[in-house]
């Protein structure tokens, strides 16, 4: 085979990306898949990572030894005739050729932009909706994908965990208030009617709440706090006692620092509805429990409120508290666990391990 090189008007830039079997497989086949995209993602000052429908990738340079070259039409051996004793010279332009190449590492997606967004225009309900002014920004699901550096897939799950609700074509997160006072209309109504957590009817509380709020926020909160089902062609929700106690933890907790633990259990229990039951592994991640201060405190501490770099996350927490049990702070750092990675993986190279009175505890391995 000769080469030459092609006219410099006609030599192409090139990139190339090193795909993973999973992630090149749907653009080896005949017929390309609807929305089976690849988009990097990334603002000036961000590091850029490349998005397919569903996982987000990091984006890393690798050299190679051995320069990559780029022909039109260029055979491979199987397509070369099959009798050796026949010569056969073929002449190919070379039209681009690269050193590097860009490798993909499978990354958590970079979601905490997605809810700073969102909370710059919370929902507070129609009647707040009318007094603000049209200026307030507002976005759909395109403007989000161009901010965020995640997934479509990973963005959406995202948005059904902050509990965002889609309004006229655009994505808005609930102010909280205004969602404890639809949760509570709803907590309120099965316990005048007497109904079972477990089998709450979506008819019968539409029509019974719709002169206080609209229906579509009423069907939003049962969504949030139940899971839907169908008895009998009648749709019912069974509301979630973990979340709803969850939620009203965090309602007593909103604008404490620190709160007594044992005053706190109390009114904390007396808030719930009446047969759901209050525990404190509701609130892991949430919140937490100092049981080294005289009397014992809680403090809230949402993990969604921390850094998403590993390092700063652990800086952080060490300069909360010196020395976690492993207990205490995997609720905060699960989430950084990439894939195949453990919690204790994660221990071993961000923190230092010791026995305080016959428990393993975890420091930083920085000074501070």
């Amino acid at each position: 085979m000769k080469y030459s090189l092609a006219s410099e008007s006609e030599i192409w830039c090139f990139s190339v990306i090193q795909l993973e079997k999973d992630v090149a497989h749907p653009f080896c086949l005949s017929e390309l898949a609807p929305g089976c995209v690849l988009i990097i993602r990334g603002d000036k000052e961000e590091h850029a990572v490349l998005c397919n429908n569903d996982k987000t990738y990091d984006l890393k340079i690798a050299d190679t030894s051995n320069m990559l070259l780029f022909l039109p039409d260029c055979s491979t051996p199987d397509q070369l005739p099959s009798n050796p004793s026949t010569g056969c010279l073929i002449h190919s332009e070379i039209y681009g050729f690269a050193n590097s190449y860009w490798e993909l590492r499978r990354t958590r997606p970079k979601l905490k932009k997605l809810k700073k967004l969102l909370m710059e225009n919370q929902y507070e309900g129609p009647s707040e909706e009318k007094q603000k002014g049209s200026d307030n920004p507002k976005y759909t699901m395109e403007d989000l994908m161009d901010s965020v550096q995640a997934s479509e897939q990973e963005i959406l799950q995202q948005l059904q965990a902050m509990h965002a609700y889609k309004i006229e074509g655009c994505w808005r997160i609930l102010e909280f208030d205004y969602e404890m006072k639809l949760l509570n209309h709803v907590t309120q109504l099965v316990d005048s009617e007497s109904w079972s957590f477990s089998k709450v009817p979506l008819k019968d509380c539409l029509q019974e709440l719709e002169a206080l709020e609209p229906r579509e926020m009423i069907e939003h909160c049962l969504n949030c706090y139940g899971k839907r089902y169908t008895d009998e062609e009648e749709v019912f929700y069974d509301l979630n006692e973990d979340e709803v106690c969850k939620a009203t933890a965090l309602m007593l907790l909103q604008n404490a620092v620190k709160f007594n633990l044992s005053e706190f259990q109390e009114l904390w229990q007396q808030s719930v509805p009446e047969g759901m039951s209050t525990r404190l592994d509701q609130l892991k991640g949430a919140a937490l429990v100092d049981r080294n201060s005289r009397p014992q405190v809680i403090s809230p501490l949402k993990v969604e409120d921390l850094s998403e770099n590993t390092q700063e996350r652990f800086n952080t927490l060490f300069n909360i508290r010196t020395k976690w049990t492993e207990e205490d702070i995997s609720p905060y750092i699960q989430d950084l666990c990439g894939e195949k990675q453990t919690i204790g993986a994660l221990l071993t190279k961000y923190a230092r391990s010791s026995m305080q009175n016959g428990v393993k505890v975890f420091n930083s391995r920085r000074p501070f």
